[in-house]
């Protein structure tokens, strides 16, 4: 399967090039980030201040491609995802809704910035018509969507992932897919989150995967 269109693919290179310079910023904020944590700082708060506020933080070419592929194969119409950031994942994602025949991605992102950044690059992959992008909490910002939910994408403020969960839960459908992003280096706050996944009784079969920085792959399976 896999991404066909060229402008599309041309649009992810510069995207996913432009993002390599994470590294070096990283670099740059460590000294700020020690300083939070002995203040008593969880690393959740720190990564969602004004600290990575021009940082993609953005999902791997494997990841990226993963979402894409899975989006496809349930063939999702209405996908939400909580953490837009400059929009690659976004990009994944909806592209895999036009190939799908139409449908909406509802993104929340809370940087002013990075939210009208992800606008213009989705408008440079000519997927605009296949989004809405909402500027806020995303509590607030996903009070409202499609339904049924046929896709979450959670790669947020990691101790908003069960809140966000738990909310848009109700509109989901059987079959419905749920991937989280960063198990593995926020394993302390996301824990509550895995093991509510993946306890046998929160209507999900759920795994983790060892796909980049950990990806939660759960499957909604509880009829309504």
């Amino acid at each position: 399967m896999g991404i066909r269109d060229e402008n599309v693919k041309n649009v992810l290179d510069k995207l996913h090039h432009s993002a390599k310079a994470d590294k070096f910023k990283t670099f740059l904020i460590l000294p700020k980030i020690f300083a939070e944590r002995i203040r008593g700082k969880k690393m959740d708060q720190i990564m969602s201040n004004n600290l990575t506020r021009n940082m993609y933080l953005p999902v791997s070419r494997e990841e990226g491609k993963f979402l894409f592929e899975i989006a496809r194969a349930i063939r999702a119409k209405n996908i939400v995802e909580f953490g837009t950031s400059f929009g690659i994942s976004s990009i994944y994602l909806a592209s895999a809704i036009k190939d799908n025949g139409g449908g909406i991605l509802i993104g929340s992102e809370m940087e002013p910035g990075k939210h009208e950044q992800s606008n213009r690059n989705l408008k440079s992959a000519e997927l605009s018509e296949f989004v809405d992008i909402r500027l806020g909490d995303g509590l607030k910002t996903l009070e409202q969507t499609p339904d049924p939910i046929d896709m979450i994408f959670l790669d947020g403020g990691k101790s908003l992932y069960l809140p966000i969960l738990k909310k848009l839960k109700p509109r989901l459908r059987v079959g419905s897919v749920v991937l989280a992003d960063n198990i593995f280096n926020f394993k302390k706050v996301l824990r509550p989150y895995v093991k509510y996944m993946q306890s046998g009784d929160s209507g999900f079969e759920s795994i983790t995967l060892k796909i980049a920085d950990g990806l939660e792959f759960s499957v909604y399976t509880e009829e309504s």
